[in-house]
């Protein structure tokens, strides 16, 4: 079989996996967060970066302040269903397991969710460093203060220095819109990518959505593990991530 090299990333035909894709660069898989976790070796992840379906967003849909949960062409509701609090402990157990020692973890969160998760965390074995800030630039909903940020959660298991030191704690990328619902941009993931590894180094994503880390994974040259429990978000993800494929094979 012709394999094809980009970077350190070796790509070839298609592999189907236990109905997973399989491409040496990235797996992904139609599952729940906690199976892919749980199906995955210890000690084997180098960086975590996700954005789970927190519960909050479920308030926020019942006071009219989000749409991003509501029965509409442009709502979530058919993507995916809310991760409850409570399951948090047992998520970053699994996620405390899969990442090697002296690695990173970033959590995406709005503030009510940083505040319930940070303690749980700590109690898993995790090092809280800071919340750093993704500004999107504009404005979103809201009856007061108008939301224009988002929480990004800074972990550590161990002690790994970020190989950029002059990255400011506010990231400021503009909002991805009439895109997935929680879209992020692969800009803003590219970011924490390069700063928590190097090239060759398995990131993963267990609620993967659009699949923003995987693509960023692989401009790079990152390996990708990403999961999500919905097919069509499944669906996206596997056909974003192989024209990201494709691109970097035109380069």
């Amino acid at each position: 079989m012709t394999m094809i090299f980009i970077g350190k990333l070796m790509m070839s035909s298609v592999i189907d996996v236990n109905s997973g894709i399989d491409i040496p660069g990235f797996k992904i898989h139609q599952c729940d967060a906690m199976s892919l976790l749980k199906e995955t070796l210890s000690n084997s992840i180098d960086l975590v970066i996700t954005d789970p379906p927190y519960e909050s967003l479920e308030k926020y849909r019942s006071i009219g302040t989000t749409t991003r949960l509501k029965n509409s062409q442009s709502s979530s509701n058919q993507w995916f269903d809310i991760f409850p609090d409570d399951n948090f402990e047992e998520l970053f157990i699994e996620l405390y397991r899969v990442l090697k020692k002296n690695s990173h973890f970033y959590l995406f969160c709005d503030q009510e969710t940083a505040f319930k998760v940070k303690s749980i965390a700590e109690n898993v074995g995790f090092k809280f460093w800071k919340p750093l800030i993704w500004d999107k630039m504009k404005m979103g909903m809201g009856y007061h203060y108008r939301a224009r940020y988002e929480f990004i959660l800074f972990f550590e298991k161990g002690k790994r220095k970020i190989n950029d030191l002059s990255i400011p704690d506010i990231l400021s990328f503009s909002r991805v819109y009439k895109g997935y619902p929680t879209e992020k941009p692969v800009e803003l993931m590219e970011v924490l990518i390069r700063q928590s590894s190097l090239p060759g180094e398995k990131v993963c994503d267990p609620f993967m959505g659009s699949g923003a880390v995987g693509r960023a994974s692989l401009k790079n040259a990152r390996h990708f593990l990403g999961g999500d429990i919905s097919s069509d978000a499944y669906q996206l993800s596997l056909s974003n991530l192989k024209n990201e494929t494709f691109e970097l094979l035109g380069k």
